[in-house]
This record gives structure tokens, sequence and C-alpha cells, in this order.
């Protein structure tokens, strides 16, 4: 079809377009040629269309389930390598003294499946007023911050696991109560 030319009543225009694609990791420390600048919650997804540093449009299509970690390497359908840096986001997060206070904090917050880094004495986490409160009346002082963010991986991320029927997250307790219904 020529510009200015319109399409036959039922005929399929298909346009072509080329991007550059990732879908293989590169060796750790791998020198790299651009940074593909992420935040974590589109650092958790195996299928995203989005930008490298260079201002070039690139998907990603990895396996299921992988997260990317500030520092990884990649490799780009064109043969460079590019290293996945974690984005400043709009964090709080949760200090306080005494160690059981923390540890009841770090409770609270995965009981709500709160994604949660895990620092020297302090938890991190996404900005949520609700939480820090919550956190506050525990005895925490939560300050608000903008910094990567890099939780907790979580008991399944080792190895690939299947949800059982309706569940939102693997494990025994969740099969047990699937199977009682």
């Amino acid at each position: 079809m020529r510009a200015g030319e319109i399409a036959a009543f039922g005929a399929a225009v298909l346009l072509v377009l080329t991007v550059l694609t990732i879908n293989a990791r590169a060796e750790p420390g791998a020198r790299f040629d651009a940074d593909l600048v992420l935040p974590f919650e589109l650092r958790q997804k195996s299928r995203l269309l989005t930008k490298l540093s260079t201002g070039e449009e690139v998907g990603v299509v990895l396996d299921r389930g992988s997260v990317l970690r500030g520092g990884d390497r990649l490799h780009v359908s064109d043969g460079r390598v590019v290293r996945v840096v974690a984005a400043d986001e709009a964090l709080m997060e949760a200090r306080c003294g005494d160690a059981t206070v923390l540890a009841r904090c770090a409770f609270h917050l995965g009981n709500r499946h709160t994604p949660v880094e895990v620092r020297a004495g302090a938890l991190r986490f996404a900005a949520d007023e609700v939480l820090a409160n919550m956190l506050r009346g525990l005895g925490a002082t939560v300050e608000p911050l903008a910094a990567p963010f890099e939780p907790e991986a979580g008991a399944y991320a080792g190895g690939h696991h299947h949800h059982s029927g309706g569940a939102k997250h693997s494990g025994i307790i969740h099969d047990m109560i699937e199977r009682r219904r």
C-alpha cells in the first residue's frame, strides 16, 4: 500500500517493528555497553517494553518468575551487554533500637505480603503511610527516603513452583487450605 492510499475493506495491514530484545543473562561482572534503569516493580516482570539509558527501545523477554537485581548483566539481541541499575524509588525506612521490636515489624510487614529490604538495624519498604503508622505504633521510627529498592527474594525464590488452585502464594499451608475446600 502506498502513502495516501486506503486499504481495501477487510484487508489486513501489518506493521513490522524492529525492536532490540533481551532474552538471556550475561556473566556477572561482564563488561557492559549501556544501562537498563528500572524500579523494582518493573524488575519483577519477565515481559516488558522499555528503554535503555541510550534511549533505544528494548523488549525484555526472560523466563517467567525472573527478578532482575541491580548489577545483573543481560545480553541484547545486537550483541551488546547491558547492566541492570535499580532506580531510586520512594521508600520508607523503619528503625528501632530493640531487635525484638524490629523482628515484630518485619513479621507484620511480611504478614501483609509487603516486599521488604532487610538492612542492618532497619527495614525498607515502598512508601506507604498506613504501613508506616502501623510500624510507629509498634515502636519503630519511620522516615521517608529515595533509594534503590532490593527487597528479599522470598522463601520460594530459589526454585520454580506452581500455585495450587486459586492460591495466591505457593506453599504447604496454601495447598492444605485448597485441598480441604
